[in-house]
């Protein structure tokens, strides 16, 4: 074979590389041009869930393309997690993460193999969305009416005042187990996989005394007054809850929040998780979007994948200390 030969064939071979690169390359810059799925670890109505569907509604429109939201609950989020990370990485599925989901102890009674998860070992970060600090509601049948209330209650009857956990070894259970051990005071768990919803009916009758979530699980019962907000986790009152005092007032320090990211499967192309992150950036500054997450208690914080790998590292040394304390509780 001529050296001129092989030199037209190689010429033809890198061609057709370079045709297929260029032909992948408008496909992602196309994207997306289908209907997209972002998976979320919680059942509807709960606080994850609700961020999700404002988030999809308004990328929905981005794209022109409809988002959808599966709702997959569960095992402290471990079955959300697993479906995520065995989905397609063509950035067609996503995965609303909450926060248990990376503060989950491994190794821990209870906790699944698979979590906590890692980024970017298990996925790669896509943005922050929202982050919502924790409220504290009692049912009034209770009669509980503040922290102080709750905290004098509980001396009194050590293990009997019962709380709903939303998912055991999620940041709900965790921010109890933390509440506990700074108000040295012993409640009684019990635990719902399905979220607010499905503990709301014993939170009505009174067999289930007091629940922790975000707003917006807890917004229904609030509203109707199944449910009393007696306090909240933030640091500070909330400009739209000025009468709800904090957790801090009676237990100076205590800070506590749920948040929720978007991550996609390890090996989705770079393009692609660019340009989620640049679109989801354009949702979190709109007006609207904020005064919708603003009235459920949420509030956005726009990061970049790199500074959101370095938040969720941060986090998880936060909570690592916490989750090892109800993990060796248990073993006892």
């Amino acid at each position: 074979m001529s050296l001129g030969v092989i030199t037209r064939r190689v010429a033809f071979a890198c061609a057709g590389l370079l045709l297929a690169a260029a032909g992948s390359a408008q496909a992602q810059g196309d994207y997306p041009t289908k209907a997209v799925r972002i998976i979320v670890d919680s059942g509807p109505g709960s606080a994850t869930d609700v961020a999700l569907r404002i988030t999809a509604e308004r990328l929905s429109k981005i794209w022109n393309q409809q988002v959808i939201a599966l709702n997959h609950p569960g095992a402290g989020g471990s079955i959300a997690a697993r479906v995520a990370a065995q989905s397609p990485n063509d950035g067609y599925t996503l995965y609303f993460a909450a926060a248990s989901t990376f503060t989950a102890l491994a190794g821990a009674p209870g906790v699944p193999a698979n979590l906590p998860i890692q980024v970017p070992r298990d996925f790669l970060p896509i943005g922050f969305v929202t982050q919502q600090p924790m409220f504290l509601a009692a049912s009034p049948k209770s009669g509980i009416n503040s922290i102080a209330d709750l905290i004098a209650r509980a001396k009194k009857r050590p293990g009997e005042i019962s709380y709903a956990a939303t998912g055991i070894g999620r940041i709900t259970h965790l921010t109890m187990e933390l509440l506990q051990m700074r108000a040295g005071i012993k409640l009684q768990m019990v635990p719902y996989a399905g979220g607010p919803n499905q503990a709301l009916s014993d939170l009505i009758s009174g067999r289930v005394a007091i629940v922790l979530d975000g707003y917006g699980g807890l917004a229904p019962g609030l509203a109707g007054g199944s449910l009393k907000a007696i306090a909240v986790g933030s640091k500070q009152r909330l400009p739209e809850f000025p009468n709800l005092p904090t957790v801090a007032e009676t237990l100076p320090g205590f800070f506590a929040g749920g948040w929720n990211v978007l991550v996609t499967p390890v090996g989705t192309p770079d393009t692609i998780v660019r340009k989620v992150s640049a679109d989801l950036r354009v949702v979190l500054d709109d007006k609207e979007v904020k005064a919708k997450f603003a009235g459920l208690g949420a509030y956005v914080d726009p990061m970049s994948p790199e500074e959101l790998t370095a938040f969720i590292q941060e986090q998880q040394g936060v909570w690592k200390p916490v989750a090892e304390a109800v993990a060796s509780a248990q073993k006892k």
